[in-house]
This record gives C-alpha cells, sequence and structure tokens, in this order.
C-alpha cells in the first residue's frame, strides 16, 4: 500500500519523498533510469555548485519574472538552509570568493549516499527503471516486473526538464498532461555556435577571463571558454537567455578603463606599428583576447569602441539537449499555491518541470530543493486532510 508516490528521483522528487515520510507517510519513488539522482551526480562534477550566499533580495532576482512566485518557497527553504541540509547530512560547506557554496569534498556522491540513507531510515522505497506512462485509472509504470498500475492518496511529479535526456531529463511526461498547461521547453545556461575562421583553432579550449559580456539589459564579469564549436561557460550562461531570446553579444574587453582610457592609451602608441603590437604595448592583452580582435574587429575604424563593444556574431544556441537546464515547462497558472494541479487534485509538481529558470551558480539546484520541500509538504497536508475527511 502507498499513501504518497513521487515520479522522478532527481534533488526535487527525493526532497519531496522526504517531507512526505517524516509527515508518516508510506512514500514510494518511481524512476524510469537504472539509478537516483543521475543529473545531480553529473553537476557534482564541476564541483556540486548547491548555492549562492548573497542577500536574499539579490539571490531572488536571479528567478527574473517567476522570483515573486518562488518568494515563498525559497524563503521556507533557501541558501541556508540549504548549506544546513547538507551539513545535517555530515557535509560540510564552503562559500567560495564569489559566495558560490560547494561541498568540501567537491562532488556530489558523498551527499547523495546519506540523503539516500536518511530516505531509508524513513521507510521511502525507491523503484528504479520504472518509466511512467500516465494515468489510467491509476498512475501506470512500465517496470522490469511488467504493467504497474499505483493508487496514491497523492503524487508528485518532479520528472524534470528536457536536457541532458541520458540522465533521465527528456520531456516524456509533456504527453501526460494537458498541453494547453505547458510552455513550450526552450535551452537555458547553453553554449553558443560561432563559425570561426582557422585562426581561432590554436585558441579551442582557452579561458577567456577578465571581460564583460553584454547582451540586452544583461551584463557578466564571468569566464567562458573559447570552443571549436563556439563558446561555453558560466560567463556566457549568465547572459544566455537574452542571447537565446535575439540580443546580439558584445564584449568589453577592458571593463576597468572607460572609453577614453582606452583611446589615450592607443593615442601613445605609434600608429606604424602593427595592430596586435598595439594592444599588446597598450594593454597587454593576452593571446585568446588579440584573437578575437583580430577575428571580429580587424577592419574598425573605431578601435577604442570595438575595445569596448566587440561583436560577436552568434549562430544560435547548442541543441537543447545539450543545454545545463531548460526554460519552459508545467506553468504556475496550472497550480494553485501548493504546487497542486488545478485539474488533477492530489497531483502536485516540483523541480526543473516547472516553468522557470535561472542561471547557474546555485540557484537551479537551491529552487529545485525548494520546490520539492513544498511541494511534499502541500501533499503530505493534502493526504492527512484526505485520511481526516474519511
Amino acid at each position: 500500500m502507498t499513501d504518497a508516490l513521487v515520479i522522478g528521483a532527481g534533488p526535487a522528487g527525493l526532497m519531496a519523498a522526504r517531507e512526505l515520510a517524516r509527515a508518516g507517510l508510506r512514500v514510494l519513488v518511481a524512476e524510469a533510469k537504472p539509478s537516483v539522482g543521475r543529473k545531480f551526480l553529473m553537476a557534482g562534477k564541476s564541483g556540486l555548485n548547491l548555492t549562492k550566499v548573497e542577500p536574499f533580495e539579490t539571490f531572488l532576482a536571479a528567478y527574473g519574472p517567476r522570483a515573486d512566485t518562488l518568494r515563498p518557497m525559497l524563503s521556507a527553504f533557501g541558501p541556508d538552509a540549504v548549506q544546513a541540509w547538507a551539513r545535517d547530512l555530515g557535509q560540510e560547506v564552503f562559500a567560495g570568493s564569489t559566495g558560490r557554496v560547494f561541498p568540501r569534498v567537491m562532488k556530489a556522491s558523498p551527499l547523495l549516499r546519506s540523503f539516500l540513507s536518511e530516505l531509508r531510515g524513513l521507510g521511502v522505497e525507491i523503484r528504479t527503471r520504472w518509466r511512467w506512462r500516465g494515468w489510467e485509472g491509476g498512475a501506470l509504470f512500465d517496470t522490469p516486473e511488467g504493467v504497474q498500475c499505483l493508487h496514491p492518496t497523492v503524487t508528485v511529479l518532479a520528472c524534470g526538464g528536457a536536457s541532458w535526456a541520458r540522465l533521465g531529463s527528456d520531456g516524456a511526461w509533456a504527453a501526460h498532461l494537458d498541453p494547453a498547461t505547458i510552455a513550450p521547453f526552450r535551452p537555458a545556461n547553453m553554449g553558443f555556435l560561432v563559425a570561426w575562421s582557422p585562426h581561432m583553432t590554436a585558441q579551442f579550449g582557452q579561458p577567456v577571463k577578465g571581460v564583460e559580456l553584454h547582451a540586452g539589459t544583461m551584463r557578466s564579469r564571468g569566464e567562458f571558454i573559447i570552443s571549436n564549436q563556439g563558446l561555453e561557460g558560466g560567463g556566457l550562461y549568465e547572459v544566455s537567455a537574452a542571447l537565446r531570446d535575439g540580443a546580439p553579444l558584445k564584449l568589453d574587453l577592458l571593463p576597468d578603463l572607460s572609453l577614453s582610457q582606452v583611446a589615450n592609451r592607443l593615442r601613445q602608441t605609434k600608429s606604424s606599428d602593427s595592430l596586435k603590437n598595439r594592444l599588446r604595448k597598450a594593454f597587454r592583452l593576452d593571446p585568446v583576447k588579440l584573437a578575437l580582435v583580430m577575428e571580429f574587429g580587424r577592419s574598425t575604424t573605431d578601435l577604442p569602441a570595438l575595445l569596448k563593444s566587440l561583436p560577436v556574431p552568434l549562430n544560435g544556441p547548442r541543441p537543447m539537449d545539450q543545454a545545463i537546464s531548460t526554460a519552459g515547462g508545467l506553468r504556475f497558472e496550472a497550480l494553485d499555491a501548493g504546487l497542486m494541479l488545478h485539474a488533477r487534485p492530489g497531483v502536485f509538481a516540483a523541480g526543473e518541470m516547472l516553468d522557470w529558470e535561472a542561471t547557474t551558480g546555485g540557484y537551479l539546484l537551491t529552487a529545485c530543493l525548494a520546490t520539492g520541500v513544498w511541494a511534499g509538504q502541500h501533499a503530505a497536508a493534502y493526504a492527512q486532510g484526505s485520511a481526516a475527511a474519511r
């Protein structure tokens, strides 16, 4: 007998299961893949950025148009709570110079093992290779033992977005819900394609540091990477939503100098020198920045303006399945304040399958955990209310 069903064993689903079990419900977690937390473990390969330490309103602003919607969830389980949760599971954390918070071990597996141990202690059952097929009298699954149909009191959907399908986030769940309730998926936190000339080959894999990226009203001082197909990296991801929506990318190669300071330094160089030599002497530009100027600004007549706003022509984003996360998903308008579907009483939703987006930097994981906690707690209250009514 299952009181509560959670579909999806990523951070949001496991958090929902935890809250349901702590409320005394019998919980089953169904995961389509052979193991749980696959995208969580992939994030751990780069250190597992759990959250970010900064003023709450600044943190909240990272969620853009969905900030007010997510406010109650992030107020209830925000950056401080995420750190306390990790410590309670035996994983000490630290904040880096930018405020980003990581486990001291700089990987996800110890935290996930401790989390799963806690869930086992709470009596949570986890079934892998259970693929959800929708509702036919109950929640229907293809499993290694054949088709299974469950009739829980409450269900929490935590099925992920639509990127990294091999890790479980394939967006297939959308076929089981009303299309009118789903905003189209779009890539988020993704790289962009650039048609490099052959001379850029030597720069592939090189980081670009100490620049400011401009895209519409968005700005980033983060680092990014020159790849053989284009641009990647955290600094780019911070402006990727604006780029995806059509804003051009411009680089300020000298963000700590004003336009007049750049012009003054250039006037002190010999006009007879090559462009590269003038830039080296005036600004000590490193090879990758020099390469970018030669790639996109060789024919300029206004060199100071170019150095402060170098245009980088993009050929569109990388494919959605290669994006770190996705925008779009289940619309909040289809849910009540507790994240329950209006059309399906007793069915809740959480995590990246909801229609919100944020940049990397701890925001993604924090919101997945927070919405998992919120949906789990409200689902538990609904289940207990249903039991009392009976």
